[in-house]
């Protein structure tokens, strides 16, 4: 093969294979001449030019060498796609060129115009320099704060269903009696039902991908977490506001015990009265309360209430401190209605069972997943409520208890 018929790279390895023979002579000659000094040998003088040739030899091979190395790299350098600069780009614009060609007014470029062409530019890589900023995670909607199960004394369960024994009924007849013989003593009627709290299934799923959820494990993580969310959200709602028909829950508000406060002694009452009012109800039944459940529409009322001097009433804007009402702890959840109250001893009133831990599978075996890569990932928990006595909980709306909102 001629010379002029060879690539660089060609030409490139015959030299280097050049150079390695020059310098393992060059090697030889040194290691030779070193050994006749070491023995007191004059070095003669063809000695020292056969020496000096096979070092300049030597020398021209790695020069050769260093020259074909420069022009494969500005051969590789010529194959890549020249950058072309902001100003490049607008004075390759055809209004441009025409107004140069006829400098008389004026000209523009649109920016538009100007992204374009860099983004798109077949004669440059400035594209590969727009590179989108990835900010890292998902932004994620609000969420609501769950709250109603927290305040309920925690239980489980391995059954379908929660049976209990509650009293509903007692006559009290207990008195004094005489001592003489013969004399019947009062009979009092204790009634009793047997009560069965149904465990309920709460489930959602949605498709995703295969691909989606092997290449972005954070993805997966997400989903998984919107998916729990989603059932905590139901949950919420069930515990406080389930109807018991169906499949729901039998909620807490809904078996509740209607407010019967008698505000008229109460001078322009306020809904501070009327959650005084359920909390002393709910006293006299002999089960004191233990929390106040309100809309935050309606906490914002009450904390916002300031007396004549335009103080605050209800606690200081300063202040970090858990919202607390007559002694007892403020939960505010959009879960209640607005308008709507509830007092209630959570812990001894009612109880909440769960049968399964909210949990979220994976299946590929559901529809036709397998043959287009889909994947259904499931949620789902299962869960019973028991509400032992309706009368440890107060509800009511602060419309109908008052005439006169002030707060």
């Amino acid at each position: 093969m001629s010379t002029e018929n060879k690539t660089v790279a060609e030409l490139a390895a015959e030299i280097k294979t050049t150079f390695d023979k020059k310098h393992d002579e060059v090697r030889a000659i040194a290691t030779d001449l070193q050994g006749r000094v070491a023995k007191g040998e004059d070095l003669t003088k063809a000695a020292k030019e056969l020496a000096d040739e096979a070092l300049t030899g030597m020398n021209e091979a790695k020069a050769r060498l260093d020259e074909m190395e420069q022009k494969m790299v500005r051969a590789t350098n010529e194959d890549k796609p020249q950058i072309k600069s902001l100003g490049q780009f607008v004075t390759d614009q055809a209004s441009v060129k025409n107004w140069l060609a006829n400098p008389r007014g004026r000209t523009s470029v649109e920016t538009k115009a100007i992204i374009s062409s860099l983004t798109t530019d077949a004669d440059g890589s400035a594209g590969d320099l727009i590179v989108p900023d990835r900010i890292p995670g998902i932004v994620q909607p609000a969420l609501r704060k769950m709250t109603v199960r927290d305040l309920l004394a925690p239980g489980r369960t391995n059954s379908s269903a929660i049976q209990y024994v509650k009293e509903s009924g007692y006559t009290n007849s207990a008195a004094t009696v005489t001592e003489t013989a013969g004399t019947a003593k009062p009979q009092s009627e204790v009634k009793f039902e047997v009560v069965n709290g149904a465990v309920t299934t709460i489930a959602h799923w949605v498709l995703a991908t295969r691909q989606i959820l092997d290449d972005v494990p954070m993805l997966q993580s997400y989903i998984n977490g919107r998916l729990i969310y989603g059932l905590k959200y139901v949950e919420d709602n069930q515990l406080l506001n389930g109807g018991g028909t169906g499949t729901d829950l039998n909620g807490i508000y809904t078996q509740a015990t209607a407010s019967t406060a008698n505000l008229a002694v109460v001078a322009s009452p306020t809904k501070i009265d009327v959650l005084r009012a359920a909390m002393l109800q709910a006293a006299l039944a002999l089960i004191p309360p233990s929390g106040i459940v309100l809309h935050p529409t309606d906490w914002f009322g009450i904390e916002t209430t300031k007396d004549t001097a335009g103080a605050y009433i209800i606690g200081n804007p300063q202040d970090v401190a858990q919202p607390r009402m007559w002694g007892l702890p403020v939960v505010e959840t959009p879960a209640m209605t607005v308008d709507k109250f509830l007092v209630g001893a959570f812990k001894d009133g009612a109880q909440i069972f769960d049968r399964w831990d909210a949990r979220v599978e994976i299946s590929t075996e559901d529809s036709d997943n397998f043959r287009k890569n889909l994947v259904t990932i499931l949620a789902e928990e299962r869960l019973a409520l028991a509400v032992y006595n309706t009368l440890a909980f107060v509800k009511g709306d602060f419309s109908d208890q008052i005439t006169d909102l002030t707060s």
